[in-house]
């Protein structure tokens, strides 16, 4: 189940989501939240784009 990005949990390896045309879009890699930035938690670079949804990392593939 999807959760709005303002929950989201910081530290915490989660799947970020956007929307795109209506549907919500899931990145096929984990995030985390350090401070006030979103980062790869692979590559720990800062991920380009506005999530507006989480789950925890593992809890799903489908969107």
């Amino acid at each position: 189940m999807w959760e709005s990005i303002d929950s989201a949990p910081p530290g915490r390896d989660l799947q970020l989501a956007v929307i795109e045309d209506g549907r919500v879009t899931a990145l096929r890699f984990p995030c985390r939240l350090e401070g006030s930035q979103w980062i790869a938690s692979d590559t720990e670079r800062p991920v380009t784009v506005r999530p507006t949804h989480w789950r925890r990392w593992g809890a799903g593939t489908s969107a």
